[in-house]
């Protein structure tokens, strides 16, 4: 089983990171109304704290994928198991992501949406594992870069479990 080992990033960094984030994304958008897609589950506390900061007006949506199963490994197949409701054709929208690994996940649904004809597509991801990039995709806000190590908490999960921590771990098998 593993268990939270060690704490790699504080709720006070993620606020504060969050927060400066959010004054990037409102300067680039303070003229657009945007609409906020948010990846379910994991990018959820994430995107609730962001959209808190931005000081345009904006809409949200989101959309739920699968690609990690029970594993600590993606699946590198990907499926969306719940898409996007609102119509966003000729809108801004930003893409609101938990992690970036792979880059698989993060490209199927940048494809995905691009065919809903947005104005602008861009991408903010709370932590980036560019070690492990498979294929190259556009992180316009970055949280975080991470090292290769598997984490919880702010909303990732091991197995459904450990979202709720408000600091980012690194798992390990118990002792």
């Amino acid at each position: 089983m593993l268990t939270p080992k060690s704490t790699l990033i504080t709720r006070q960094e993620i606020q504060s990171r969050v927060h400066e984030m959010a004054k990037e994304i409102s300067r680039a958008h303070r003229d657009d109304d945007l609409m906020v897609i948010s990846v379910l589950k994991g990018a959820v506390i994430f995107a609730s704290d962001l959209v808190r900061h931005l000081t345009m007006p904006l809409s949200m949506d989101f959309v739920a994928v699968e690609s990690y199963g029970q594993s600590t490994e993606s699946s590198g197949i990907v499926k969306i198991t719940r898409d996007t409701e609102a119509d966003f054709t000729g809108r801004h929208v930003l893409l609101v992501e938990d992690i970036v690994d792979t880059g698989l996940t993060l490209r199927y649904l940048l494809q995905h949406l691009s065919g809903k004809k947005p104005a602008s597509l861009e991408v903010a991801v709370l932590l980036d594992k560019a070690s492990r990039r498979q294929v190259q995709v556009p992180v316009t806000y970055r949280g975080f870069e991470i090292p290769d190590a598997f984490v919880v908490g702010y909303g990732l999960d091991y197995a459904g479990r450990y979202r709720n921590l408000p600091d980012i771990m690194v798992v390990a098998e118990e002792d």
